[in-house]
């Protein structure tokens, strides 16, 4: 049997010292990060569910700026089929996410706005461009002005862009969570009211 010498156990002290911190440093970064956990649709909120597992139908009503009921309460674990008819005349989204995830989607949607993607009535295809003559992008035509382009895009299962007129369908399955809100993120109409507190009851 080897006698640890001094140095030797300081040396081992240091590196279970040295792995422990890198575990802490883990457990608080895990910890702080948004309600997203990971680039899969993960939600600390909650997941994406099919209709069928559905065990509660709620129409969501918008209008030209606000939302029909105004605030939801749901209970941890249930799993809602929302119906979302937009009666207004403008393009409506209803996201569901915290107040931090919907002042970074606002920032992604005034993007889009900026750039011709979304407009107050709808969503469009960037158009075929001539690479040549439009300064700023590369030759692929994914970014432009260094922006990365192809990221434009809204497809986040927790969110669902409805036209005038149109009907669509989101279904969520809840995890309990604080300030949980439905929203509509389209420049603006935030800002403007159109947004719903979600409360959890038993």
């Amino acid at each position: 049997m080897t006698a640890i010498t001094p140095r030797r156990a300081s040396s081992a002290v240091g590196t279970i010292t040295l792995a422990l911190t890198a575990v802490l440093t883990a457990t608080i970064i895990a910890s702080a990060a948004p309600a997203r956990a990971d680039g899969g649709h993960g939600f600390a909120f909650g997941r994406p569910a099919t209709a069928t597992e559905a065990t509660r139908s709620v129409t969501i009503t918008m209008r030209d700026v606000l939302f029909e009921p105004d605030s939801l309460t749901v209970a941890p674990g249930e799993v809602i089929r929302f119906v979302l008819k937009n009666e207004g005349a403008l393009l409506h989204e209803f996201n569901l996410g915290t107040p931090d995830m919907h002042a970074r989607h606002q920032r992604e949607m005034a993007m889009m706005m900026e750039h011709g993607m979304l407009t107050a009535t709808g969503m469009r295809e960037m158009p075929a461009m001539d690479h040549a003559r439009i300064s700023g992008m590369d030759m692929s035509g994914k970014t432009m002005s260094g922006m990365d382009m192809s990221d434009m895009k809204h497809d986040d299962p927790n969110s669902v862009l409805v036209a005038p007129g149109g009907t669509a369908e989101l279904v969520w399955q809840f995890a309990k969570a604080d300030a949980l809100e439905f929203a509509c993120n389209v420049p603006g109409h935030y800002e403007s009211g159109m947004i719903g507190p979600i409360g959890f009851g038993q």
